[in-house]
């Protein structure tokens, strides 16, 4: 009989160790136990540290706390701005409620890896080129947000989720380079313009305070000077002033004028033999009709022999109508009073004719 007790303790003593193994469960401190006792969801979820379950009775899941990295795989879309693009990121979730991520969801992971490749296709179509490339902080915000709410009832929460590349086609990076060459192109003209308008300013005032004092350009002259002898160079080169220039270009101009002016005097001819004062200067007399020049121009203007040309033929000579009724009236008259060249007395015109 006593055999049979200690085979009785014995094997009693086995069957607790076997339930003791079947039944006892770790839980880690990243994980929750969600119990299931024949199907249904137990109360409370076991926390970190030993717990027993009911063998054959109690199922108990262990569900990992910790942050999850996931990567999503590259979506191709098209932007806003008809831009083909193929855009990947990466998303890091963590699980906040243990029963809801075994009982709402089958399959939690997979789960958010399909909301946020369809997330991430519905972002590159509400964006545009410039956004995907230089204000991705918002697009991560609102990526975030669009898969963080159907994750709620999943027990997921959405920590961050990153836009990692975005891959463009080459013509679209050619074309990008192009524009970026161009910009900075335009801005270092505009650059250069603005320091050139500066300069002009500076000038202009400086020229403004040299002629308030003439003696300053004087100075600047031998400070240039001084300035290009400090180079050691075998050539010195002497700027010339300006103002110099321009004397010498007037004091020609005056010489030329000189010259045509007395050019012109020496070809004037000079008054016909016979002439009055008068007809030598064709401004004087009272009746400007009968000035030998009254037709070469103005009053007062200088008339030379090229512009005379011809004197026309004097039609009215002394109101005389008859020349030879004339001529008999002074033959009537008498001897000439005054003598010849010889002292002889002159003879009438009619015994002069016979």
């Amino acid at each position: 009989m006593l055999e049979e007790l200690v085979t009785g303790g014995v094997a009693l003593a086995s069957a607790g160790a076997v339930y003791l193994l079947a039944a006892a469960r770790v839980v880690k401190q990243y994980e929750r136990g969600v119990v299931l006792r024949l199907g249904r969801l137990s109360s409370a979820v076991r926390g970190p540290g030993f717990t027993m379950i009911v063998p054959v009775v109690d199922r108990m899941r262990k569900v990992n706390m910790q942050i999850v990295t996931m990567p999503v795989p590259a979506q191709e879309g098209i932007t806003r701005d008809n831009v083909t693009v193929r855009v990947d990121a990466v998303v890091y979730f963590k699980v906040v409620d243990a029963a809801d991520a075994v009982i709402a969801v089958e399959d939690y992971r997979f789960a958010v890896s399909q909301v946020a490749q369809t997330s991430l296709r519905s972002i590159i179509g509400k964006s545009d080129l410039d956004d995907l490339l230089s204000n991705r902080e918002k697009l991560n915000q609102g990526l975030a947000v669009m898969i963080d709410s159907p994750a709620l009832g999943w027990g997921v929460q959405i920590d961050r989720v990153e836009i990692k590349d975005v891959s463009l086609p080459e013509t679209m990076k050619r074309s990008m380079a192009r524009q970026a060459e161009a910009t900075r192109d335009r801005r270092a003209r505009v650059i250069n313009a603005d320091a050139e308008f500066q300069a002009s300013k500076k000038l202009a005032e400086a020229a403004q305070a040299m002629s308030d004092q003439p003696a300053a350009l004087q100075l600047r002259l031998l400070q240039t000077v001084v300035a290009v002898a400090a180079e050691k160079n075998s050539t010195l080169v002497l700027p010339f002033p300006v103002e110099l220039l321009r004397f010498l270009e007037r004091s020609g101009l005056q010489a030329q004028a000189e010259t045509a002016r007395a050019e012109a005097g020496s070809r004037t001819p000079p008054p016909p033999s016979g002439a009055s004062a008068d007809a030598a200067h064709p401004d004087l007399g009272p009746d400007p009709a009968h000035r030998p020049g009254h037709y070469l121009g103005e009053p007062g203007e200088a008339a030379t022999g090229e512009e005379w040309g011809p004197l026309p033929p004097v039609e009215d000579v002394a109101g005389i109508e008859d020349i030879h009724d004339t001529v008999e009236d002074v033959a009537d008259a008498g001897p000439v009073e005054d003598g010849g060249a010889d002292g002889t007395t002159g003879a009438r015109p009619r015994d002069i004719q016979e």
